[in-house]
């Protein structure tokens, strides 16, 4: 399959200032096309949804066009797309949510692979409701978290099962099927953190078995805000805290307040991006299948030659070694702290941050404590010129 990094690459202006981006994982660059359509929106004339005006119509069609390309990116429902904030506030509103149908007894599972977002919002709301939090614990040495971790902890008691599709620390991609089926043998919801995958990877949502499902925009192209899904009969069943004169439709009664429609905007024009990454025929959804698989095998050959890169440096260590993972690569330089490799590669024009990147569990489990490490995320737009510059740069910090 033709992946044209170079035609790609030309749509991303951030890239022609010559900086190597590695720092994907915690936000991507924009093309111009997902620019326009935010200054395009915020141009036109801006309204309240609605009916008569003309400006109440493209806010109006606003909604439903972002909706429906979200649907084409995850494969759901347009009906039971929420935007929020952002994927830390959407999974604290739900977790609340649900926790109102909890009581003393029951038992919520997080596990210590996850950004901290996939996993205070539960803890929080479990001992609010009097419910006991269980932990399913990763492979310390090589990142991955087996689906027994999980399932041995299920019990008829289980109500939420929280999950990370992929770390933002360390790449891990579970096996979260296999830990919805069990989840939803004995009756558990399983609330999936698409955060890192989703740009990464084609998405189906009912066959990964994620009954809510969240994701960041701005993680894959877009502007700045979160986006949770499922399916709306779930959704019809759950009571969040709202405003009386709000509407209780679904998915509007999980939208607090009125939504940024530039940023839906961006968000549709981002997919819209993402579907022609690899020109083809078709609707939408088979055009980002088309897209997002040729993705990931582009960034998989590239990682190959990341990780063999770095591990036949002198003094880097590779931490993790998950068997199905994203494009990542977590390591640390000897006798340099992370964030003076992140500061040394920054002056060579090489974006790689250091951290533990809210994946605090995480990197307390790998030994890496607070601190973490340096973390090398690639993207669509990144090149095999990039990861050249990126083990050149390390190779001058090394003892």
């Amino acid at each position: 399959m033709d992946f044209d990094t170079a035609r790609i690459r030309s749509r991303f202006p951030a890239l022609a200032r010559g900086v190597a981006y590695f720092d994907g994982p915690g936000g991507s660059q924009v093309p111009a096309e997902v620019a326009q359509a935010v200054a395009d929106t915020m141009c036109a004339g801006i309204a309240n949804r609605g009916t008569v005006t003309a400006a109440e119509q493209r806010a109006e069609a606003t909604v439903v066009e972002a909706r429906q390309a979200v649907a084409d990116l995850l494969g759901c429902s347009p009906a039971g797309v929420v935007f929020g904030r952002s994927a830390t506030q959407l999974t604290f509103d739900m977790a609340r949510a649900l926790a109102k149908q909890w009581a003393p007894g029951d038992e919520v599972i997080v596990t210590g692979l996850d950004h901290d977002a996939n996993i205070r919002p539960w803890v929080h709301a479990a001992h609010a409701a009097g419910a006991t939090v269980r932990w399913a614990e990763p492979d310390s040495d090589t990142g991955d978290l087996p689906v027994e971790a999980v399932t041995a902890l299920l019990s008829r008691r289980t109500r939420a099962v929280a999950v990370t599709a992929a770390s933002n620390l360390l790449g891990t991609r579970p096996d979260i099927a296999g830990i919805a089926h069990a989840a939803h043998e004995v009756g558990a919801l399983v609330h999936v953190d698409g955060v890192h995958l989703t740009p990464h990877a084609p998405v189906d949502v009912e066959a990964l078995g994620a009954d809510i499902y969240v994701c960041s925009p701005y993680k894959f192209f877009g502007p700045h805000l979160g986006v949770s899904v499922a399916a709306p009969a779930l959704l019809e069943n759950v009571f969040p805290d709202k405003l009386l004169p709000s509407t209780d439709a679904v998915p509007e009664r999980f939208e607090l307040g009125t939504l940024p429609y530039e940023l839906l905007a961006g968000t549709r024009a981002a997919v819209d991006v993402i579907a022609d990454l690899v020109p083809t025929d078709g609707d939408r959804r088979t055009r980002v299948l088309t897209s997002m698989n040729a993705v990931e095998e582009h960034e998989d050959r590239l990682l190959g030659r990341l990780l063999d890169g770095l591990a036949g440096l002198n003094g880097v260590t590779l931490h993790g070694s998950p068997a199905h993972r994203t494009p990542l690569a977590l390591f640390s330089v000897a006798g340099r702290s992370p964030q003076e490799v992140h500061e040394r590669l920054a002056e060579q024009g090489i974006n790689a941050p250091a951290g533990s990147f809210y994946a605090l569990e995480a990197s307390r489990w790998m030994g890496l404590g607070n601190t973490g490490a340096v973390r090398a995320g690639l993207a669509p737009y990144t090149d095999d010129e990039d990861v050249d510059r990126l083990l050149t740069g390390v190779a001058k910090l090394c003892p």
